[in-house]
């Protein structure tokens, strides 16, 4: 997802800044603003999971490395995330009201908040903004793709390595930790859990317990009231306050105590242009209120894309048509939404406390269906933390993509084309009517028919992958084909699907890379 942006300016000049088509911010006396021009050696592009590992290997081997943020740096704006039940200013990207899934009952003034929705005709794509990426906003489900299933997808990497050496290097930066079991059974907020899992082992279906990033020792404390709430107090989808170790806690802090990173905030890249061995980026500083304050021109001699699927291949396939930027045939293919797909259901224990009146954001349950060749699907049991007890079981399933999309862009409009409809879920509706009739049959129940369309989710995107595939696109390693210094490292080197919450994958593969990419000296 996700970091570039463009200018679309008036016959007058006043400007109005997009992100992939969705945003429309005046930015007033843009033309009077004078561009100055700056040099870095290496540069990346986002600061989600791809490019927050890259800066920390690049760092740790003596180079010096300048990040390029759209969103704030929130550690050091001194601003409060938002609750779920009371988003603030903080909440939601340059909206006028709030982007969650559901229950967006609430007027905002446009900020650079936490949370941005990319609304394409058939799909809606929640990524997050500011100094850490997606980290801020996920539920924080660090899971481990089936193995089976990792071969499939990257059939040419040695899974054995994977699984051996770089999951869990992984696990271990990221602080990938695990609730106690004594802890769940005695939570009041994980009566949502509980019930899921007993209603899904009437079912049938297997459950398994989901390590997370959230610090569980932290959740304990707040449960004892010892420490400030965050997961136990309505915090996630627009960050967390406490207890979550987000990227800029974890592979970002160990980058800045380096003293070889440098991180711009609010710097949003517009374009990207080839020169000579290198690469020279146009670039908007813009404030909190998102106008234009400052034009850039960056020069680097390498550089790397980590903005998110989105915001990589929006910056791929923009420059491309404006500037010339050479792609191959790869750029735009192979792309998915990791198979996902909302549902819920109603009527859940209605008249025996349902899933009870206060839930913790942080999801620690899974229904594990893989094994089943004809209905293979992962689902998270996900909270819904309304503040009172409303019977509804809510779920996130995780598919196979059995049809990609593609990714395009329009140059008359300036926009990113999504060739994605509903037929690319077909199989994903499928698998959601069968896993709801089964649990509705054994436990009692309805399709939702609150949330989403008539309780089917298929426009909800999380997770969206590829785009820029490994080993197509770019080389074995994500150097992009074609360019000598331009890399790939994010989640469009994945296919389409990895078949559960896949920011662990993601950091692993770039872990992976990066490795491979310092032994071969590919950065000067």
């Amino acid at each position: 997802m996700d970091r570039g942006t463009f200018i679309k300016t008036t016959a007058l000049g006043i400007g109005a800044l997009f992100f992939l088509g969705t945003q429309n911010i005046l930015a007033n006396s843009f033309s009077s603003i004078e561009t100055t021009e700056e040099n870095r050696p290496i540069i990346i592009i986002g600061s989600g999971y791809g490019g927050a590992v890259a800066a920390l290997r690049l760092c740790e081997a003596g180079k010096k490395v300048c990040m390029l943020e759209m969103g704030l740096n929130w550690e050091k704006s001194g601003i409060p995330f938002s609750k779920m039940q009371k988003p603030g200013k903080s909440a939601a990207w340059l909206k006028k009201q709030s982007i969650a899934p559901f229950f967006n009952l609430f007027s905002l003034e446009p900020f650079t908040g936490a949370l941005d929705r990319l609304d394409f005709k058939d799909i809606k794509i929640w990524v997050g903004r500011g100094v850490g990426g997606g980290s801020l906003v996920n539920g924080g489900m660090a899971v481990l793709p089936k193995r089976d299933y990792f071969e499939e997808v990257f059939p040419n990497l040695d899974s054995q390595l994977f699984f051996d050496k770089y999951f869990p290097k992984a696990q271990q930066e990221l602080k990938v930790n695990v609730a106690r079991e004594e802890f769940l059974n005695d939570c009041k907020f994980y009566k949502f859990n509980k019930v899921g899992e007993a209603e899904a082992h009437k079912a049938g279906f297997k459950t398994i317990r989901v390590p997370n990033v959230y610090d569980f020792n932290y959740m304990e404390k707040e449960y004892r009231n010892e420490v400030p709430s965050s997961a136990l107090d309505g915090e996630v989808i627009y960050g967390n306050n406490h207890g979550k170790n987000s990227l800029d806690k974890t592979y970002l802090k160990k980058a800045l105590a380096t003293g070889n990173l440098e991180i711009l905030d609010l710097h949003a890249v517009q374009n990207i242009k080839k020169e000579n061995e290198g690469y020279r980026l146009e670039i908007h500083q813009i404030d909190t209120s998102g106008q234009v304050v400052a034009k850039k021109l960056m020069n680097c001699q390498q550089l790397i894309l980590a903005a998110g699927t989105m915001g990589t291949l929006e910056l791929l396939l923009k420059s491309h048509a404006e500037n010339g930027l050479q792609l191959n045939e790869e750029i735009g293919k192979h792309w998915g939404n990791n198979g996902n797909f909302m549902t819920g259901r109603n009527w859940v224990k209605a008249f025996s406390g349902g899933l009870g009146f206060q839930h913790s954001t942080i999801p620690v349950g899974g229904i594990d269906n893989w094994d089943d060749p004809k209905h293979t699907f992962f689902a998270e049991l996900a909270p819904l933390p309304m503040g009172m007890n409303v019977a509804t079981a809510l779920y996130l399933m995780i598919n196979k993509v059995d049809q990609p999309g593609s990714v395009s862009f329009d140059a008359s409009t300036k926009k990113l084309v999504l060739d994605w409809s509903r037929k690319n879920t077909s199989k994903m509706e499928e698998n959601a009517k069968f896993f709801l009739r089964k649990m509705n049959k054994i436990n009692g129940g309805t399709r939702s028919h609150m949330l989403f369309h008539n309780g089917l989710g298929y426009d909800v995107c999380y997770h969206p992958l590829g785009g820029a595939v490994l080993g197509k696109a770019t080389t074995e390693f994500g150097q992009l084909k074609n360019h000598k210094n331009l890399f790939v490292l994010d989640g469009s080197l994945i296919p389409a699907s990895i078949g559960v919450n896949p920011f662990l994958t993601i950091t692993a593969l770039v872990e992976y890379c990066m490795e491979k990419l310092l032994e071969q000296k590919a950065f000067g």
